[in-house]
């Protein structure tokens, strides 16, 4: 069956009046979309936070008339005359088959590689990651994570104890894991991340003893050679004493998840108890790393 479509361009203070309006029309689905690009975090467990500039994409059914909706809207002072509001026609499609379709399996460095669960490794012989992301974020896609997953590939992790703080769907442990290091602690302050975590752990042969994941809380007193952390900014800002004394002295730690603009005010968080190198870029986003000093 088509449906129709409506996106509505809002600042986020006005989307309750708004999606209360489509909602009373007959709108069968609302989903929040970044408008702006603007990167947003969790700090703690149910706090949802939005865009400041959101897209409420609203779906309907394809005999709907939308006309009165469209004039309705376009007099909402929230919204304001220069918004170009349209009705868009949309196919029926499998949506899980297409969302798998898409998900291709990737390499990083010469002999690292990423695989959905549903497809044969092209390289058998190689480290490979079977990875269903599921509710957990973490594919491989994001240039966050590809610059972390490189370092992993070049990096040397045998029998190195390593802390995966933000963990998603768990690959970067998943790979550490693959690539020699034990044992590993995944860390994340979302319960669906630790499901999806220890499932992709069990799905790559794993064992409980080599790798195990965390709520922040519950993450146990240590120091680890090594603390991958691909966050955003703001957090890892914030969490810069905490991270250093988690890692030992000679350990190093890795930060992702930071734009350009970005650097200066992350390496300032952490030059008090790390050597800091050079930043790695890609797609506007910064990979940094670092050596405990004392």
């Amino acid at each position: 069956m088509p449906w129709q479509q409506i996106k509505v361009p809002i600042r986020s203070e006005h989307l309750e009046t708004i999606e209360k309006i489509v909602v009373e029309y007959g709108a069968l689905s609302i989903t929040y979309l970044d408008a702006a690009n603007q990167p947003i975090f969790q700090k703690e467990p149910g706090d949802n936070r939005l865009w400041d500039d959101t897209i409420l994409s609203c779906l309907f059914a394809a005999h709907k008339d939308l006309q009165p909706l469209l004039w309705l809207l376009r007099v909402q002072p929230e919204i304001g005359t220069d918004t170009s509001l349209e009705i868009q026609f949309i196919e029926d499609e499998d949506w899980e088959r297409s969302w798998m379709a898409d998900f291709k399996a990737m390499t990083f460095g010469s002999n690292l590689w990423i695989c959905p669960s549903w497809q044969e490794p092209p390289d058998p012989k190689a480290v490979n990651i079977m990875l269903d992301p599921g509710l957990a974020f973490g594919s491989g896609t994001h240039a966050t994570t590809a610059l972390c997953l490189r370092w992993l590939a070049k990096a040397d992790l045998a029998e190195k104890h390593l802390i995966d703080y933000g963990c998603g769907s768990g690959v970067l442990a998943i790979a550490a894991s693959l690539l020699g290091a034990t044992p590993i602690y995944g860390v994340d302050n979302d319960p669906q991340a630790i499901i999806a975590t220890i499932s992709n752990s069990q799905r790559n042969q794993i064992s409980d003893t080599q790798f195990t994941a965390f709520l922040p809380q519950e993450l146990p007193v240590m120091e680890t050679d090594i603390l991958l952390a691909n966050i955003l900014a703001e957090p890892l800002i914030d969490l810069a004493t905490k991270f250093s004394k988690l890692v030992k002295v000679g350990g190093q730690i890795v930060l992702s998840g930071i734009l350009e603009n970005q650097i200066d005010q992350v390496l300032t968080a952490y030059t008090t108890h790390f050597a800091m190198g050079e930043p790695c870029l890609e797609g506007g986003w910064a990979r940094l790393t670092g050596t405990r000093l004392y």
